[in-house]
């Protein structure tokens, strides 16, 4: 019997000691991350995906139509870089009735084209894409539409808009304007955004000018001379958010203020829109929000 109760004394002590040794790992353990806490933002619609992977990261009201303002012209660069046998450096002349349209739009942003001049196809991207020209738009969409009047090559750019968005899968989207400045079908939602961005980003041309805080280009005057034309891009994200690579910016009355933007950290990518936000501060500070959120995911 003595040596039985040793026997059991010892397999006790064993338990014991295994337990302790159990009890201790689970103090050592190290913690695990919290998971990020979902922002909120001012925007009524938002979607961030990885661009790398086309995995969503955030999603608000991401189908939902809305105006989008501006950020329009990301698909009317699109459909310019998209041509066959692009030459950037072709030569376009400003025309009276680009000017005319800034003057009888007072939403429509300018690029402050001077008529006579002549400006490359590159120019009027930087003019489109910075200052968010309405004329720059105006000037590609008479450049690449195709047809004897000014009006049927207009038309037949929105085509062209259109036509690419369907090849592009974007569902929730229709274009009636080169620029954004909609004539009541003008629509788009944050995910078909996004993804429109994830493919002009595609394009060397599109990724250097969206990414280019300012710039002063040489252009043609109608004598023969040069002038030098300054535009300094309206995304505050470049020079504020590490990583930015642009996007585009967008506003109107009935589109509030908008932001498709995208940025790398550490080898991952992230790109995403904010329709509808309440001021040009919030759709930054949104943005903001949201990346900082996609990368910890």
């Amino acid at each position: 019997m003595r040596n039985g109760i040793k026997g059991i004394r010892r397999v006790s002590a064993v338990a014991v000691t295994a337990g302790a040794v159990l009890t201790a790992g689970a103090f050592t353990a190290p913690a695990q991350a919290a998971a990020p806490k979902t922002p909120t933002i001012a925007a009524q619609g938002g979607f961030v995906m990885n661009n790398g992977t086309g995995k969503t990261l955030f999603t608000k009201a991401a189908d939902t139509r809305r105006s989008t303002g501006s950020t329009t012209k990301i698909m009317t660069a699109r459909v310019v870089l998209a041509q066959s046998n692009l030459n950037l450096d072709s030569k376009v002349t400003v025309q009276k009735a680009y000017s005319d349209y800034i003057v009888d739009n007072n939403w429509a942003s300018s690029a402050k084209l001077i008529v006579g001049d002549k400006v490359t196809v590159r120019q009027l991207l930087y003019g489109l894409m910075l200052p968010s020209g309405c004329d720059a738009a105006y000037a590609l969409a008479d450049k690449f539409g195709s047809g004897s009047t000014r009006d049927a090559r207009v038309k037949s750019f929105i085509g062209k808009m259109n036509s690419t968005a369907r090849s592009l899968g974007m569902t929730n989207t229709h274009f009636d304007s080169f620029d954004g400045i909609g004539r009541g079908a003008n629509y788009s939602t944050p995910r078909d955004l996004t993804k429109l961005a994830s493919n002009a980003m595609k394009y060397s041309t599109f990724r250097t000018v969206v990414k280019t805080k300012s710039t002063t280009q040489k252009v043609t005057t109608k004598s023969g001379g040069y002038r030098n034309m300054s535009w300094t891009n309206t995304n505050a994200l470049l020079g504020s958010y590490s990583g930015t690579l642009g996007v585009k910016t967008g506003s109107g009355p009935e589109a509030k203020y908008c932001l498709v933007f995208a940025a790398t950290r550490g080898g991952k990518t992230v790109i995403g829109t904010v329709l509808a936000s309440s001021s040009v501060t919030n759709r930054t500070a949104d943005a903001k929000k949201l990346m900082d959120y996609s990368f910890k995911k």
